[in-house]
C-alpha cells in the first residue's frame, strides 16, 4: 500500500493530506426523523487553519509570487534571515507562545463545541399536533409544540379541533341513544330546509310518540316479542287488567288506529264491516292473529305514517273531522292526540316488560295530553253521576256560565292549572268558584288517567271538599279503557 494518508489518517502524513482529511464532513449521529433538522445542523465548521498562523497574503494581481517576510529580510542582509526555527519544522505551524497568546506550546483546548440545535420545522411540530393533544408529547416537545401555536394560526385551529375529539373520547356518559336525538336531528335540518309539507302541531305528538316507540321496536330481540305485558284500566270503581304480549300490545294500538284511518278515508286494517268500540276492535285484531311475533310492526308503522302524511296534505281543514269510537266521538285535532297518548303509555307498558328505559314525552306534548284530559273530564264526571257513581250536582248554572269548579295543579314537565266544572258539563271552571284543590305530578296524573294508579293511590295533595276531589279523581281514572 501507499504511504498516503487515509480517511482514518493520525493526520501526520504529506504535506497538505491533513487539510484535506479534516476538510470531509463528518458522519451524524441517527436521528429521531427524516425532518427533524435541516442537513445544515449536522455540519460542523471548517476546521481552523494551524493556531498563530498568519493568513496567506492576496496574489499580486500580475500573478507573480508572492514575496515573504524571510525573503525579504535575507535580501537586506539580516543575518539568520530565511532560516526556519526549530519550532517551524513541526506540523501545526507556529508554536502558541509565538503568536501573542500568552499559552504555553502545545496547551489542548479539546474538540470545538459543536452548535445549538436548530427548533424544529413548521411539518415536524404538525405531525405532533394529535399527540399533544392526547398528552402524549415529551416536555421538550410540548413546549416546542405550544410555543408554535401562538405563533401559527392554522396549527391553533388544528389543535383546537383535535382537542374537542379528544373530550369526546372520555365521556361518562352511557351509551343509550339521548331519546330527544331523533327532535335535535330533525328541527335542525328543518332549519337549514324547511319542508314543504309541515307535520300540522296538533299532529306532531302522534308522529313523535309512534317514532320513539318504533326505535323502541326496533331495539328489542325477537325473544322479547312474546315477553307479557299487563294492560291495566278502570271499570266503574275497580281496577281490571288483560295479559297479552308485545306482540299483542302493537296489534291493539293498530285496532284503534284503524278508527282515525276509517275517518280518514284510508283503508280499515280490521275490514269495513269491524266494530267501532275499541274493546272490541282489540279483541278482533288478537282474532285475528296479527299480534303473534315482530311482522305486527310493519303494519302499523306503514298506518302511522299514512295518517301523518294524509293530514299533512289535507292541511287544518280536517282538524275538526269527528273521529267515532262508538260511544263517543272527538274531533281529529283531538283524537290524534289521544292515540299520542296511548301509544305512550303502551310504549311504557312494553319497556316495563322488557327492562328498557323510556322516559316521558316532551314538555310541551306533555302539556297538550294533560289539557285534552282535564277538557274531557267534566262529561266523564256527568256520565258518572248518571250512573250513580258520584255525587249530586250542588249549584246548577246556565251553560256556559262559570260554577263550583275543582282547582286542578299539575306540577313538574308539562304541568299548570286547570279548574273543573264539577255540576255540569256546559259550565266553565271558574278560580272565583273553586271549592277544592288537587296538586299532582303530570307523569302521575297521566298513569291515573291511563288507569295504571287507583284513585286512592293518587291522591297525595289536596285541599276543599272531599267529595269534590274524590269525584274528580275517579273520573279521571274513568278515562282509561283498553
Amino acid at each position: 500500500m501507499s504511504g498516503r494518508g487515509g480517511p482514518f489518517d493520525d493526520g501526520e502524513g504529506r504535506d497538505g493530506e491533513h487539510d484535506e482529511v479534516r476538510g470531509v464532513p463528518r458522519i451524524p449521529g441517527p436521528r429521531g426523523a427524516a425532518d427533524d433538522l435541516p442537513p445544515e445542523a449536522y455540519r460542523p465548521p471548517p476546521p481552523p487553519g494551524p493556531r498563530g498562523s498568519p493568513e496567506p497574503d492576496p496574489a499580486p494581481a500580475d500573478g507573480s509570487a508572492a514575496a515573504s517576510p524571510g525573503a525579504d529580510a535575507a535580501a537586506a542582509g539580516v543575518p539568520g534571515a530565511g532560516t526556519p526555527a526549530p519550532e517551524e519544522a513541526i506540523p501545526g505551524g507556529v508554536p502558541e507562545a509565538s503568536a501573542g497568546t500568552g499559552e504555553p506550546p502545545g496547551a489542548d483546548h479539546g474538540p470545538a463545541a459543536d452548535p445549538p440545535p436548530a427548533a424544529p420545522s413548521h411539518s415536524v411540530l404538525k405531525s405532533l399536533l394529535g399527540a399533544w393533544a392526547l398528552s402524549a408529547c415529551s416536555t421538550e416537545e410540548t413546549a416546542a409544540v405550544e410555543e408554535h401555536l401562538g405563533e401559527c394560526a392554522p396549527c391553533a385551529d388544528e389543535a383546537l379541533r383535535l382537542r374537542d375529539a379528544v373530550g369526546l373520547l372520555h365521556t361518562d356518559q352511557d351509551l343509550d341513544l339521548d331519546p330527544l336525538l331523533r327532535f335535535q336531528v330533525l328541527e335542525n335540518c328543518l332549519v337549514r330546509r324547511p319542508a314543504r309539507i309541515p307535520v300540522p302541531v296538533w299532529a306532531d305528538a302522534y308522529d313523535a310518540e309512534t317514532a320513539r316507540l318504533d326505535a323502541l321496536l326496533r331495539d328489542i330481540g325477537r325473544s322479547d316479542w312474546d315477553a307479557p305485558v299487563r294492560l291495566k284500566w278502570f271499570e266503574g270503581e275497580r281496577q281490571v287488567d288483560r295479559r297479552t304480549t308485545v306482540g299483542g300490545v302493537i296489534a291493539h294500538l293498530m285496532g284503534v288506529d284503524g278508527l282515525v284511518a276509517a275517518a280518514l278515508g284510508l283503508q280499515d286494517p280490521l275490514g269495513a264491516e269491524a266494530p267501532r268500540l275499541p274493546s272490541l276492535r282489540t279483541e278482533a285484531a288478537w282474532g285475528l292473529g296479527t299480534g303473534s311475533g315482530p311482522r305486527v310492526r310493519e303494519p302499523w308503522r306503514e298506518q302511522s305514517h299514512s295518517l301523518i302524511r294524509t293530514v299533512s296534505f289535507a292541511g287544518g281543514g280536517v282538524a275538526e273531522l269527528p273521529v267515532s269510537y262508538g260511544s263517543f266521538a272527538l274531533p281529529l285535532r283531538d283524537s290524534l292526540l289521544d292515540r299520542a297518548f296511548e301509544c305512550w303509555i303502551h310504549a311504557d307498558d312494553i319497556a316495563d316488560a322488557v327492562d328498557y328505559p323510556y322516559p316521558a314525552p316532551g314538555g310541551a306534548h306533555l302539556h297538550r295530553m294533560i289539557d285534552l284530559a282535564a277538557r274531557l273530564l267534566p262529561a266523564v264526571l256527568a256520565e258518572r253521576r248518571r250512573a250513580g257513581l258520584a255525587g249530586p250536582p250542588r249549584q246548577l248554572v246556565p251553560a256556559g256560565s262559570p260554577g263550583r269548579s275543582l282547582h286542578l295543579e299539575i306540577e313538574g314537565s308539562g304541568g299548570g292549572h286547570w279548574y273543573i266544572a264539577l255540576d255540569s258539563p256546559a259550565a266553565v271552571g271558574s278560580a272565583d268558584h273553586s271549592v277544592a284543590q288537587v296538586a299532582l305530578d303530570g307523569v302521575e296524573f297521566c298513569r291515573l288517567v291511563a288507569g295504571h294508579v287507583s284513585p286512592q293511590e293518587a291522591a297525595a295533595g289536596h285541599d276543599g271538599d272531599r267529595e269534590a276531589v274524590r269525584d274528580v279523581l275517579f273520573a279521571a281514572a274513568g278515562l282509561s279503557r283498553i
